[in-house]
């Protein structure tokens, strides 16, 4: 898949691979405006909890910028090819800055209802990166906060997997540099070899970032959700008025929503929504340790809890569900929570991965499954419940074949049983798993595996070409009508199933 090539972006291409890798992860000038956001819940019209008096919960973040001086590094992208101008959006980037807290608990339930108090205190300043539609008529009133992926480097996966609906239609987009690794630096869980970070990376522009640690990442990431909502100015949204704001965020960033629902949501109710895409089974640790390391920060088997008064919807492959330990949490939806575990899909794929999967040592084709379409429409009936009180879909989950060790049932052809259906499994062409060939690398085992059919297993399946179409188009026909793909997503995979080769 080609890189993206977006003006003023100055990262290598050896830089590139290592941060898509990461899906699975003198001071700057300022030429503009600087955006003071009080901190005063009743001014803003931010929900308020009358139980929790503590300022800490009320702090927002000081905005400042754009930010002109020296160069932009924007997020490493792996499949999104092209400017955002290309698609009608800015991307201008913005500082932000405050005194933030870390916090422990003094009570981490695997319910979900923890309870949380502030520790030390520390100040920082970090980057936002702001996109924006360049037509303001286009902007449809949401604005999606992503908490930016450090795996390895710093990258935007949810950028890339909700692309082009995003842009398509019309939201405003904010990427949060929460976590120290993006800043100062440092070695992500997926790599051997150290980020030099931000400051590093272009001095001029970046060089009175500081980052105090990533336990204070969840107070950062909340302090600038709420000044957007403070942001009266509208600086940084260039005039537009946002009726919602949700935050979303893929694996790595994912954990820490997970803990950012459960701990600091009902205390700030920062979102009015929460997007988590891939966790596993526990949350980030408030501590700021490795959420790979021994010291979880919280039991292993975490859910959401069931008392939030906004929308959370999560969205799980089979790599998430087996691989990363999300099984021992599965919950039941409820009015405010939804989760969809995905046929065929792992916790990165081909889409996001591409032609570099060589590049990182892996040796057999990775999955090529429908997480890309499926996220699109995820994502879309979340935002239609968040904005409109819709709720999305309840799909069964996935039918597992044994829960110690957890194993996912499978059908003749080799694709899981339950969960989100599409094609690419009821009327399969291939084998998709988020299982990893035999043999994988530790990190190529997050990109689980492909099987293509020959042309002659297609023949034994479905007799003949017209006839496969035929039955593909009409299972598409019900994912569309069920809410599990969108209908814009229609000729593309019909474009996709014509390519399959039968006997000649």
């Amino acid at each position: 898949m080609p890189a993206p090539n977006w003006s003023g972006t100055r990262n290598s291409r050896g830089g590139r691979v290592k941060t898509i890798a990461a899906v699975l992860v003198a001071a700057a000038a300022l030429a503009a405006t600087t955006v003071s956001c009080s901190a005063s819940s009743a001014a803003s019209g931010v929900p308020t909890n009358p139980h929790f008096a503590s300022p800490v919960y009320g702090r927002a973040a000081t905005l400042s910028g754009p930010i002109t001086v020296g160069h932009i590094i924007d997020p490493e992208s792996g499949a999104t090819t092209g400017s955002p101008s290309s698609y009608g959006y800015t991307d201008e980037e913005f500082f932000a800055s405050g005194t933030a807290s870390a916090f422990r608990a003094t009570s981490d339930p695997s319910d979900g209802r923890w309870k949380i108090a502030p520790t030390t205190s520390a100040t920082y300043r970090t980057r936002i990166v702001v996109r924006l539609p360049t037509n303001p008529k286009r902007f449809n009133g949401t604005v999606v906060v992503e908490w930016l992926n450090v795996s390895s480097g710093e990258s935007a996966p949810d950028w890339d997997y909700l692309n082009p609906m995003l842009t398509r239609d019309g939201y405003a987009y904010i990427g949060v540099s929460a976590q120290a690794l993006g800043i100062e630096g440092g070695t992500g869980i997926t790599s051997t070899s150290a980020s030099s970070g931000l400051i590093k990376q272009e001095p001029s522009r970046y060089g009175s970032l500081h980052q105090p640690g990533d336990e204070y990442a969840l107070d950062i990431f909340a302090q600038v959700g709420r000044a957007l909502r403070l942001d009266k100015s509208t600086t940084v949204l260039a005039g537009l008025h946002p009726s919602h704001i949700v935050a979303v965020g893929e694996s790595q960033s994912a954990f820490y929503l997970t803990t950012f629902a459960d701990a600091l949501q009902p205390l700030t109710q920062t979102f009015d929504g929460i997007f988590i895409h891939s966790r596993g089974g526990t949350g980030a640790p408030l501590s700021g340790a490795s959420i790979t390391g021994s010291s979880s920060g919280g039991p292993a088997d975490l859910r959401i809890r069931t008392d939030l008064t906004v929308p959370v919807f999560m969205f799980e492959t089979e790599t998430d569900v087996t691989k990363l330990g999300y099984a021992p949490a599965q919950q039941p939806d409820t009015s405010r929570i939804r989760t969809w575990e995905v046929a065929g899909t792992s916790h990165a794929d081909s889409y996001i991965v591409g032609s570099y999967a060589s590049v990182l040592g892996c040796k057999a084709e990775i999955n090529d499954g429908p997480q890309h379409p499926v996220v699109q429409a995820a994502f879309t009936a979340f935002a239609k419940w968040v904005t409109a009180g819709t709720p999305p879909p309840s799909p069964r989950p996935f039918v597992l074949a044994s829960q110690n060790p957890v194993t996912l049932a499978r059908d003749a052809q080799g694709n899981v049983i339950g969960g989100v259906r599409t094609p690419a499994v009821d009327i399969p062409s291939s084998s998709l798993s988020g299982v990893p060939a035999a043999g994988a690398s530790v990190l190529c085992s997050l990109f689980g595996s492909t099987t293509p059919f020959t042309p002659s297993q297609m023949a034994q399946l479905y007799g003949n070409k017209a006839t496969y179409l035929a039955r593909y188009e009409k299972s598409l026909n019900q994912a569309i009508s069920g809410g599990y793909i969108l209908p814009q997503d229609r000729a593309g995979l019909l474009a996709q199933a014509e390519q399959v080769q039968f006997p000649s």
